[in-house]
């Protein structure tokens, strides 16, 4: 064994001992045990503010979801009681009644059942339809130049006279708002896939994967989904907000859903009518709109940064 020397000091060999070579242990490689998703919930779970949000999210559409099922109050139920018609919250009313005695609680909670239905159909849609086109736009360069031509076309109408359109020419209901946002929303996320697809595609692992015949069904699963999965879970979060923001909007322009239709827009517009002289009838509903957009919003971005596979260690 050759000598060993430390700071110009020869050390002894009695603190080496020589290990001979073996061929076949040197071929062997280290194993993780990494796991893409328990990484990715282990970074969501570290912060307290996400833990926070998530669990008012669930309550919040627990409730909303549940309270309707067991609930014997009518939202729709018009009183002819004039001394119950505009009433501050009360033991009986917790959010008070509306201009035609209708409980303003009740109302809220199956106007934000219905408000989250209408924003996951239409974030399942655009997200949905938009990543799948998006892919295949990203590996097949053939049809670049037709869904180009496509993404201009659409892209280049201006959003809100597109929703106004579609309101005139269709009959005002759930389907109705869905079309409406769904049908423009759905190329712009094909448009943004297609360009992450692209720059992953060319990246230097993918290259070196295929140079070594990896199959490609584990390339996409390896190397292309994890990439992909933050943009989808972001993607489908800031969907949330803006589809409910965007009934609130068509609500008041007259192009939304119908008056007889419980949402948080319409309880939004109509409470606004009335706002100076019974500003609770605006504020309760704009309150769980508020808590709701702005959860799903920042919890999206949290599970983004989380769900990244730069951020893990």
């Amino acid at each position: 064994m050759d000598k060993m020397y430390y700071n110009g000091t020869e050390l002894p060999d009695d603190l080496f001992d020589e290990i001979p070579l073996d061929e076949q242990l040197s071929e062997e490689s280290g194993y993780s045990n990494y796991s893409y998703w328990r990484s990715t919930f282990r970074t969501f779970f570290k912060s307290k503010l996400s833990i926070f949000l998530v669990i008012i999210i669930v309550v919040l559409s627990l409730f909303s979801f549940l309270y309707p099922v067991f609930s014997n109050v009518d939202p729709q139920q018009v009183t002819l009681d004039m001394d119950k018609w505009n009433v501050n919250a009360n033991s009986q009313n917790w959010f008070g009644t509306d201009g035609l005695g209708r409980d303003i609680w009740a109302r809220t909670w199956y106007g934000t059942r219905n408000s989250l239905l209408l924003a996951l159909v239409i974030a399942l849609i655009e997200v949905g339809v938009g990543s799948i086109v998006g892919a295949i736009w990203g590996y097949v360069r053939r049809i670049d130049p037709l869904m180009i031509e496509l993404y201009n076309i659409i892209t280049n109408i201006p959003s809100t006279v597109y929703l106004i359109l579609l309101s005139y020419i269709l009959e005002p209901s759930f389907t109705t708002i869905v079309i409406a946002l769904a049908s423009s929303g759905w190329i712009v996320e094909a448009k943004f896939m297609r360009n992450k697809v692209l720059s992953l595609r060319e990246s230097e692992y993918n290259i070196a994967s295929q140079c070594l015949g990896t199959p490609l069904k584990r390339i996409v699963a390896k190397n292309i989904i994890p990439h992909l999965v933050s943009l989808i879970i972001m993607e489908a979060a800031l969907t949330v907000p803006y589809s409910i923001g965007s009934e609130v909007f068509l609500g008041f322009v007259g192009l939304g859903l119908p008056l007889d239709s419980v949402t948080l827009g319409n309880m939004v517009n109509q409470g606004r009518a009335n706002f100076m002289l019974y500003p609770y009838q605006m504020l309760y509903p704009t309150l769980v709109l508020c808590i709701i957009t702005i959860s799903f919003y920042i919890v999206g971005n949290k599970f983004a940064d989380a769900s990244d596979p730069k951020n893990h260690v």
